[in-house]
């Protein structure tokens, strides 16, 4: 599933793109209309509407009498005049800046469900007997379904994304709770207990003094 990200700040972009590679997606990129309108075909794009060489109204109003990709405008203009004017124009969906990248996963997700373009889907997660299925949202250790929470799960399935690799407070904590968290990251540590008090021998998460946690390989 091939996403095109129409954004000409590479701070959002990247971070869009990082997201979205996590998720199973594979992602382009144009910052400009030109390479915009000159990319190759893509499943869904993602545009923003500040771009250097032309207003993305412009681009939406284009790709939409050229093809029936699906398009999620991603702009800071928040108006509700914007909205219609873009969702008029063509666009599936309208997501105003900034935004977390749980609701920018089920935004591509809902409008790929719309149009009948289904993402592939995303490999279970594996360590010792312990199996996460990033669809369905189970986890089982040997087996047996483990009752986690969402954030649970989440912080689970990041860790298990990459077994071996310690993951920082600060990355965990932008990944899995908010990019502008700014409560206590000892809120991490409250949720790992509670996993592992539920995991018991199938898997072991381990904290890495003064640099963060790792799930063992």
């Amino acid at each position: 599933m091939r996403i095109l990200i129409v954004e000409d700040d590479d701070a959002i972009a990247d971070s869009m793109a990082d997201g979205l590679q996590r998720n199973g997606f594979s992602v382009e990129r144009a910052r400009t209309a030109a390479q915009a309108l000159a990319a190759e075909p893509t499943d869904l794009v993602l545009l923003d509407l500040g771009l250097p060489d032309a207003d993305g109204e412009e681009v939406c109003r284009r790709l939409r009498a050229e093809s029936r990709v699906p398009i999620i405008v991603v702009s800071a203009r928040g108006d509700e005049i914007d909205r219609v004017i873009l969702l008029e124009l063509g666009a599936d969906d309208y997501l105003v800046k900034p935004f977390g990248l749980r609701e920018l996963i089920a935004r591509v997700r809902a409008v790929l469900r719309r149009v009948d373009v289904a993402p592939e889907p995303e490999p279970a997660l594996r360590a010792g007997s312990l199996e996460l299925d990033p669809r369905s949202r189970r986890a089982t250790a040997a087996g047996a379904p483990v009752d986690l929470t969402p954030k649970e799960f989440d912080l689970l399935a990041l860790l298990l994304s990459e077994p071996g690799r310690v993951f920082r407070r600060q990355e965990i904590l932008e990944r899995v709770w908010d990019p502008h968290w700014y409560g206590p990251s000892k809120t991490i540590d409250v949720h790992l207990a509670s996993i592992r008090k539920k995991l018991g021998e199938a898997a072991t998460v381990t904290a890495v003094r003064g640099v963060g946690f790792r799930v063992e390989p």
